[in-house]
This record gives C-alpha cells, sequence and structure tokens, in this order.
C-alpha cells in the first residue's frame, strides 16, 4: 500500500485540484477466463476461500471464473491457459480476448483481462490447485440455463470477473445471438 499526495485536472476549467491523501494498493495484473462448452451448453465456475470476503455474511468461499495473476515475462492469454490447466484441470487454446478493466480503481492498480475459452467440459466437483500456493479450487460445470438465476442471486456472485464473464456469456446465448 503506497500512500500519495496528488493534484488531478478538474473538469471546469482545466486548473488543478487542491493537494488530496490517497492510499494506491499496487498488484500485477491479472486475467481470467471464463470456461464454456457450447455445444453441451454448459459453463465452468470455480469456488475457492477468498480473505478478501472472510466478513462477508453468505461465505468466504466464492464462486469465481479460472484467474490468477500474470507472472514475469508471461502475456494475459499464457496466464489463462495456465490458469486453467492449474484450477480446472482443462487445457485450452486460443482463447478469445473480451476487454480489460479496473475491478477496484478506486484504490487499487490491477489491470483485469478477460477471455473466454470454449472447450470440452465433461469433469465437474473435481478438487484443483497448486499445492505450494495453498489452492484448494472445486470446479462446478453449470448448464447455460442456470445463468439467469445466478446473475440475478447476489448471494452466490460477488466479484466483478465473474459478473462481467457470465453477462458476456448470456448476451452471447441470447435468441438475437442465434
Amino acid at each position: 500500500i503506497e500512500h500519495i499526495e496528488i493534484r488531478h485536472r478538474l473538469f471546469e476549467d482545466q486548473s488543478f485540484s487542491k493537494p488530496i491523501q490517497r492510499e494506491l494498493v499496487r498488484r500485477p495484473e491479472a486475467a481470467g477466463v471464463l470456461l464454456y462448452d457450447s455445444k453441451q451448453q454448459l459453463f465452468a465456475l470455480i469456488e475457492q476461500f477468498r480473505i478478501g470476503a472472510i466478513e462477508d455474511k453468505d461465505s468466504a468461499w466464492q464462486l469465481e471464473i479460472v484467474a490468477g495473476l500474470v507472472d514475469e515475462g508471461e502475456t494475459a492469454e499464457q496466464t489463462v491457459i495456465r490458469e486453467a490447466l492449474e484450477e480446472a484441470g482443462t487445457q485450452i487454446e486460443n482463447p478469445q480476448f473480451i476487454f480489460s478493466f479496473y475491478p477496484s480503481a478506486g484504490a487499487s492498480n490491477e489491470l483485469f483481462h478477460l477471455y473466454a475459452a470454449d472447450t470440452e467440459l465433461s469433469h465437474t466437483n473435481q478438487i484443483f490447485g497448486v499445492m505450494d500456493e495453498a489452492e484448494n479450487i472445486r470446479l462446478h460445470v453449470l448448464k447455460y440455463e442456470q445463468l439467469h438465476t445466478l446473475l440475478s442471486q447476489a448471494t452466490y456472485l460477488k466479484n466483478s470477473p465473474v459478473i462481467i464473464a457470465l453477462q458476456w456469456l448470456a448476451m452471447q446465448c441470447s435468441p438475437a445471438k442465434q
């Protein structure tokens, strides 16, 4: 965490603000991938314990897309290919880039790169993760017909990458797209 004093340009007259104090959480870039199976109309989410949700009234175990930090010398695409294998036991090729965004620009500089990958999903409820990283990750394979329910119940989805990814998938599955 870095404490910063900064001035920024004002909209009205292009002058600058008074100095303001802010805290910035510096984080490396991250990348995630929504795994889906268009032939079987399935998609995969992972579930794992998250320290940031420790005080969540529903659960500290969060449903998410496969994701991880971009390692030095690695591209975001290489990250999602690696993470899909580590966290979901799924080999993917040529993931489709959707877009990049800041999950919490009010406090962190982390840039998240979102991908999707159409792949065969036949396994579910298996446990994955890198033991050296203390990962204990459960894979859930769900049907497209469950998208609306998941997106409309705030109990299950509480992080921006999974919400954005599932909204993207819902748009792809809409009758106008088929």
